[in-house]
């Protein structure tokens, strides 16, 4: 199950929502990862998913894979719209 996202913040995804992606992505036993352009990322890591360096326009993906991946990318996509982070693009 995966979603497209493009970055809206002015900042891109730095610290404090990258935080909340990953305190989200931390309740279900599915796996999450973030993949932008040909990089990715665990979802349930916060080095990895700063790592990415996510500037704003850029487009990203949230890839759940697990019992729980429907609910999951539904939980994490609410996040990144309620924070104002990006907005989905599919």
């Amino acid at each position: 199950m995966n979603k497209k996202f493009k970055i809206v913040d002015p900042v891109g995804l730095h610290a404090r929502p990258a935080t909340l992606l990953v305190n989200e992505a931390t309740k279900f036993a599915s796996d999450a990862k973030i993949m932008v352009g040909e990089k990715e990322a665990n979802l349930k890591s916060i080095m990895g998913v700063m790592a990415l360096g996510v500037s704003t326009n850029q487009e990203f993906s949230v890839i759940c894979d697990g019992p729980d991946a429907e609910a999951a990318v539904e939980a994490i996509s609410k996040v990144i719209v309620d924070a104002k982070l990006g907005e989905e693009i599919e």
